[in-house]
């Protein structure tokens, strides 16, 4: 799917459940890692991470729409378009879009052992083990 087939899609699905217009872009966005979409607040362009088509289904990037639709109509008219409020949950359910996406990429962990005890730590980002030593025995920590 190029973006212009995005966008003409973005633009059906706004007409079809939302009974208003988009009017602006809505195009893939590569660097998105972690997220099925976001909404810019300031351009008004909705981008859509291109792993939702990929590794899931035509539906959940339909419900990915949606959301990033709900945040788009919610903002134009002048209401909150943040996850939590009312206005965003009734017309988020109403549209039957989705809250959450699938996980898209699981974060690596990292296994640091002290050189001196032997403790283990995980962690999600690399540390610079120099800074940092172990909190039990304090000695140097390394990446295994």
């Amino acid at each position: 799917m190029t973006d212009e087939q995005l966008n003409e899609l973005v633009k059906k699905i706004s007409i079809k459940y939302f009974d208003r217009k988009f009017l602006h872009k809505a195009f893939f966005n590569y660097r998105l890692k972690t997220t099925g979409g976001r909404y810019n607040l300031k351009s008004h362009c909705i981008d859509i991470n291109p792993k939702i088509l990929e590794k899931y289904s035509y539906d959940i990037l339909l419900g990915v729409i949606k959301h990033e639709l709900c945040h788009y109509h919610l903002h134009l008219l002048g209401y909150s378009g943040r996850h939590n409020t009312k206005k965003f949950i009734d017309l988020l359910n109403q549209v039957e879009g989705s809250r959450y996406v699938p996980i898209l990429e699981r974060q690596k962990n990292l296994k640091y052992v002290c050189q001196k005890c032997g403790c283990v730590y995980i962690r999600h980002r690399k540390i610079n083990s120099l800074k940092y030593v172990c909190s039990k025995c304090h000695g140097n920590i390394k990446l295994s």
